[in-house]
């Protein structure tokens, strides 16, 4: 008889303390849907110990897993010289040069918009790496002869290379001399310049494994931020670059810019 008494606790055990473990898991459950998700490019490529984006981290706060993978995966330099870093401060000052620059981004306004809706982009993603590239852009650098020359590397608007090209399926892996030269012209050509910046951002965008379903928005959360940062320092390779395209997204003058409709001035009345 005791026996049977002791059997039928150890039955009711189970019925007792299962809501009770049902419960727990519910709560730890909510607990890791509540945890931000580490990036794409942090699980990646066989890291064991990827950085989970803490919501008050910096999103140009790279861990040394991701630098990393980027640099193994990408090729990366690391920061600007104290020197180069003051330069760009000093030459964000300058407002003539920042009105010529705003000026030239006006022109691109057709292209940015289109391409950043055919490819579901932040166009002000696309501007604001505009922005820095033309804000520092060097005297004859769009000159045809100086393009030719092979004595730089990065040509128009978004200093792009014509590695670029080969990347997107517009150039063979080995491209002639012949090649190259029309690689360049197309380079030098604003708009086929700033197309060919959303289609590398499009395409880094498919290759770290961020949604190419809708346009990244910073504000939206911490890892869309971290998303944007991530794609700004593939395209400069500096480490202190994707801070400086964060702060042209917010400009108030390029976003009105950007998102500013110009209506046709009312008739005179008669």
């Amino acid at each position: 008889m005791e026996r049977l008494r002791f059997h039928l606790r150890s039955l009711a055990l189970p019925l007792v303390w299962s809501p009770l473990v049902a419960l727990l898991v519910l709560v730890q459950l909510l607990q890791s849907l509540r945890q931000p998700q580490p990036l794409p490019i942090a699980a990646a490529e066989g890291l064991t110990t990827p950085r989970t984006l803490r919501p008050e981290a910096e999103p140009t706060d790279f861990s040394a897993e991701e630098l990393a993978y980027l640099q193994r995966r990408f090729g990366v330099h690391g920061p600007q010289t104290p020197l180069a870093q003051l330069f760009t401060r000093g030459v964000d000052q300058l407002e003539p040069l920042r009105a010529n620059t705003l000026l030239r981004l006006r022109e691109l306004k057709p292209v940015i918009l289109r391409e950043s809706n055919r490819l579901r982009l932040n166009p002000m993603l696309i501007s604001g790496i505009l922005y820095a590239e033309i804000q520092h852009h060097k005297p004859g650098e769009g000159l045809p002869f100086v393009a030719h020359s092979g004595l730089v590397s990065t040509l128009g608007p978004a200093q792009l290379g014509i590695s670029e090209l080969i990347h997107q399926g517009k150039l063979p892996p080995e491209p002639s001399d012949a090649d190259i030269a029309a690689a360049r012209e197309l380079l030098l050509d604003p708009e086929s310049n700033v197309t060919l910046l959303a289609g590398k951002m499009a395409r880094l965008k498919a290759e770290l494994g961020f949604s190419t379903r809708s346009p990244l928005i910073a504000s939206r959360s911490p890892m869309e931020a971290k998303a944007i940062a991530t794609l700004a320092y593939l395209h400069n390779g500096k480490l202190d670059y994707p801070a400086r395209i964060l702060r042209y997204m917010q400009d108030p003058a390029l976003h009105g810019l950007i998102y500013s409709h110009q209506r046709s001035a009312l008739g005179g009345l008669i």
